[in-house]
């Protein structure tokens, strides 16, 4: 027991709630805090393919919450509850049903922050890059209303993950109850294992792995930008194994809450990023290259990259894993193996 506020006795809580636990980053997530002795662990998910049915099957879970049962099973277990990990949204960049993701992306986020608000429980959640646009005002993650209201998301997926940016910023100028600690986090080019239910959402790591362990040729997309050569549009790529270790600390060690960028400050070139498959595969690159269909030929960001001056004057030191280290661990580790899942 310790003493809470007022003087009030209270369990010490344990429980760590990871939304979205049997997605990608999610079940990551959960890999890590299991190897790392943390627990019991939670899991607010539907696990609605054989994927995401794998993503977990490794783990040790205290609870498997389908997440219509979401807030009767955090009032249920409230002063067990050490931190919610919010990753549970729909993250497919082609979406087109604004309602759905309204529901989903923007009032479940809402709910879940005035839960967390009142039971003071700290809050991590997960934002997007797709935040920024096309990147015209930058890739600052300044959290002021007058800073994100400069930027202008390309697809409704970066709008809904912005409008909930936008709601936790005008909440709180409205000085309403918040968690003690909060962080969303902006998440850019992210890549690992588990990614298989994700299927055309993927990062290109396992896309191009079946065709670069065969040795055959990959196609890129094409570049339809005359200040990029095919090949060379830039992403900042981070490995999933990194965002892990920035979630823990955030909730671990409770710095200044706010948005948080989490790349890892360098973009590199999908060129680099396919030789580093081909090369962790054992082969040489075989690259040709493709159209940028024309469904997503106007939405196309060339380049992205974090700026990570705040999550560093944070006091987050580690160095970030390099393209090539995290690739060639993703590919030897997983893509490789008889069971490539985590």
């Amino acid at each position: 027991m310790q003493v809470g506020a007022g003087g009030v006795l209270r369990h010490n809580p344990h429980m760590y709630v990871v939304t979205g636990g049997a997605g990608f980053i999610g079940s990551n997530l959960l890999a890590v805090m299991e190897a790392r002795g943390m627990g019991p662990l939670a899991v607010i998910d539907r696990c609605d393919s054989p994927h995401k049915s794998r993503n977990l099957a490794k783990r040790t879970l205290a609870h498997v919450i389908a997440p219509e049962q979401t807030f009767t099973f955090l009032d249920e277990q409230a002063e067990t509850v050490t931190a919610v990990f919010h990753l549970g949204a729909l993250t497919s960049t082609t979406e087109r049903d604004v309602e759905k993701l309204n529901e989903v992306n923007v009032r479940l986020s809402r709910a879940l922050w005035t839960w967390c608000a009142r039971r003071q429980v700290p809050f991590v959640y997960a934002s997007s890059a797709a935040t920024y646009g096309n990147g015209d005002s930058g890739f600052d993650d300044d959290g002021r209303i007058e800073a994100l209201a400069r930027l202008k998301p390309l697809n409704p997926y970066g709008a809904s993950k912005h409008a909930f940016d936008l709601w936790v910023a005008q909440d709180l100028a409205a000085l309403n109850p918040r968690p003690p600690l909060w962080a969303g986090l902006k998440f850019f080019n992210v890549y690992g294992a588990n990614e298989f239910h994700k299927g055309s959402q993927a990062s290109l790591v396992p896309q191009i792995y079946p065709k670069a362990a065969a040795g055959e040729a990959y196609a890129l997309f094409r570049s339809h930008n005359p200040d990029y050569a095919d090949g060379e549009q830039l992403r900042d790529f981070i490995y999933v194994d990194d965002c892990c270790d920035v979630m823990l600390w955030l909730a671990g060690t409770r710095p200044k809450s706010g948005l948080y960028n989490l790349g890892t400050g360098t973009a590199r070139s999908f060129k680099d990023l396919a030789a580093a498959v081909y090369r962790a595969s054992g082969h040489q690159p075989n690259i040709t290259y493709r159209d940028t269909p024309a469904d997503i030929r106007g939405q196309y960001q060339y380049f992205t990259e974090a700026e990570m001056g705040r999550l560093r004057a944070a006091g987050y030191t580690k160095a970030f894993t390099t393209l090539e280290e995290g690739v060639t661990a993703t590919v030897q580790k997983y893509l490789s193996q008889p069971d490539p899942y985590r």
